[in-house]
């Protein structure tokens, strides 16, 4: 499950600008550590654990290799890896160089469709803090003396 709460900002710019604007933000992340995986592949086969490790690193090295040579990288049921550079817009043919055109190389996973199942299926949950108790104008619920609304006891 992934557990939200809620947050909020005034908005700097836009047409929202000096409003307060409220949002849900993820409260944390539950992570699978590199030593959980291992664990749970040496449980699930028949594989040592200095065997998975070693395949783990082979896999990371091999990625990074193809990577480097611009290639992409299909990993079967979890998806692939491919880079994509962006360019900039020029005005001429002869300003569209590497040096000046070509942005940052960056890595865009692509998930097949049994882990965009998993992501869709993952259950989301909003942590709505619970509200003090609070008095109304004219319910008169308050057991703090002097608490109405002008100060007043009653």
């Amino acid at each position: 499950m992934m557990e939200f709460e809620i947050d909020s900002r005034v908005q700097p710019i836009g047409k929202r600008e000096g409003q307060t604007v409220y949002f849900a933000k993820l409260k944390t992340q539950q992570k699978l550590t590199n030593e959980m995986v291992i664990e749970r592949i040496v449980r699930e086969t028949s594989l040592s654990e200095g065997d998975v490790k070693n395949a783990l690193v082979s896999l990371s090295n091999i990625v990074c290799d193809a990577l480097k040579l611009g290639m992409s990288v299909d990993l079967a049921e979890l998806g692939s890896f491919r880079l994509t550079v962006p360019s900039k817009m020029m005005d001429s043919p002869e300003e569209v160089t590497v040096a000046d055109a070509l942005k940052t190389p960056k890595i865009t996973f692509t998930p097949k469709q049994k882990m965009r199942d998993a992501a869709n299926a993952v259950e989301l949950a909003i942590d709505r803090p619970k509200k003090e108790a609070t008095t109304e104008p004219g319910t008169g619920g308050s057991s703090e003396p002097g608490s109405g609304e002008d100060g007043s006891f009653g």
